[in-house]
């Protein structure tokens, strides 16, 4: 029965070699290698070029302003929804990961439709008699691309975090003298920390490394570091200056990883 189930791991193990394990490894292996196979760190170290670097820290700061926007929109939603007496909070969980069902690019040429100088919107606003908004290429059609496609990533685990604290809990504090503020800063806050810290990483790192949403959004204007990725890639067809500069994006993913490690003990999934 024993190697029966350890049969049953051997479709994982055989997909995690294929998709994850091999893909690393030939970034790694082009990484760190010339286009003569020589070992070098010139392809990491191609990320100190300026133009990396301005496409690095515009990646960063975009990425923080649409994590910290995400936060202030889901912990408030997620804190309602957790202590809300309606027994179908289940089912408006359901509405807000509902859009993920759709395809990312067809959400994201949504958006494209909407903020056009001609689009829904605008015809809105001039049938309004209303001033046009005019956000389209620039970086807060970014940022509004980015809260929309990954809110439900914060949502999600803020309110698993919530719904788990022992109402109990906050009787104690309130009994002891606490108030409604002293009750969510002392008590609610801490016991959330994990979910906000696995809410602030899913939206964060996905945010850092996107390409699709300053293309569509940003009308190619506004280079991210993904971008500068995809181009090395598919248009310089330099896959070791590509991977080089993939290699010090996962140092960003694994500083996230750590930091969810540390605060998110139980390690449970939100989805």
């Amino acid at each position: 029965m024993k190697n029966k189930k350890h049969l049953l791991s051997f479709p994982y193990l055989f997909w995690s070699a294929g998709f994850i394990l091999i893909p690393l490894c030939m970034i790694f292996f082009y990484g760190f290698t010339d286009k003569q196979l020589h070992f070098t760190f010139e392809n990491v170290a191609s990320v100190a070029e300026p133009e990396n670097v301005k496409a690095l820290l515009i990646s960063i700061l975009l990425a923080l302003i649409s994590t910290a926007i995400c936060v202030l929109l889901a912990y408030p939603l997620a804190l309602i929804l957790s202590r809300s007496a309606i027994k179908n909070s289940g089912f408006m969980i359901f509405v807000f990961i509902l859009p993920m069902w759709m395809n990312f690019l067809l959400r994201t040429l949504a958006w494209q439709t909407l903020l056009e100088k001609n689009g829904v919107i605008n015809m809105i606003l001039s049938f309004l008699h209303l001033p046009n908004l005019n956000i389209i290429n620039t970086p807060y059609a970014i940022i509004l691309g980015m809260v929309y496609n990954f809110l439900p990533f914060m949502i999600l685990p803020i309110y698993n975090a919530l719904v788990k604290i022992d109402p109990n809990v906050i009787n104690a504090a309130r009994d002891l003298g606490a108030n409604g503020l002293q009750t969510f800063l002392y008590v609610i806050f801490p016991l959330s920390i994990p979910g906000l810290i696995s809410g602030i990483t899913m939206v964060s790192v996905p945010a850092l490394t996107t390409f699709v949403i300053s293309d569509m959004l940003g009308g190619g204007k506004i280079l991210l570091i993904g971008n500068v990725i995809e181009q090395e890639f598919k248009q310089a067809n330099n896959w070791h200056v590509g991977s080089g500069l993939s290699i010090v994006l996962m140092l960003f993913i694994l500083l996230a990883m750590g930091l969810t490690a540390k605060y998110d003990k139980e390690g449970g999934s939100y989805f």
